[in-house]
């Protein structure tokens, strides 16, 4: 079976819900497309489905270096590296992909995270200030993500408290 169609079966199944097919139809590919970026992009969605962080870290550097424009491996990359190191270590991912991606929302946002996380809260509010301005559906999710709960505690989100209109 061709290359393009053993992809588009994956996606299908990832779409489903279905990664056990996905990963079989992907298993299926043949070497010179094994490791191709859209193979890869779609092992990172198993792998995020999977919480198989490792694998997801792994998967998502190698596209972070094959295509460092696209910010979402980079936004992955942290993600992954998140939970399978340290916040730490997310943070410094996301710290070079802000450098190539300065106006990419969601980098601002989780870095205020991450911030917010450390306990410094005067960056995760310029962070989650500057996601918002960006993109305004931030404005929700900062009413209601965890790692912010110490930035709505100190009354310090303005309008994006929880208790806000």
């Amino acid at each position: 079976m061709q290359p393009r169609w053993l992809l588009s079966h994956a996606r299908g199944y990832i779409e489903l819900g279905l990664l056990e097919e996905a990963s079989a139809e992907l298993a299926q590919l043949p070497p010179e497309s094994i490791d191709g970026d859209e193979a890869l992009v779609l092992r990172m969605e198993i792998f995020r489905a999977q919480s198989r962080w490792i694998e997801l870290c792994v998967t998502a550097g190698e596209l972070t270096r094959r295509q460092p424009a696209n910010a979402d491996a980079w936004i992955t990359f942290a993600y992954a590296t998140r939970r399978a190191e340290s916040l730490h270590e997310a943070e410094a991912i996301l710290r070079k992909a802000e450098l190539r991606h300065p106006r990419e929302p969601t980098i601002q946002f989780n870095l205020g995270c991450y911030a917010c996380q450390r306990g410094d809260l005067a960056e995760a509010r310029r962070r989650v200030d500057a996601a918002i301005a960006l993109e305004p559906h931030f404005k929700i999710a900062a009413r209601t993500d965890p790692d912010l709960a110490a930035l709505r505690a100190a009354g310090d989100c303005g309008s994006d408290c929880p208790s806000a209109g």
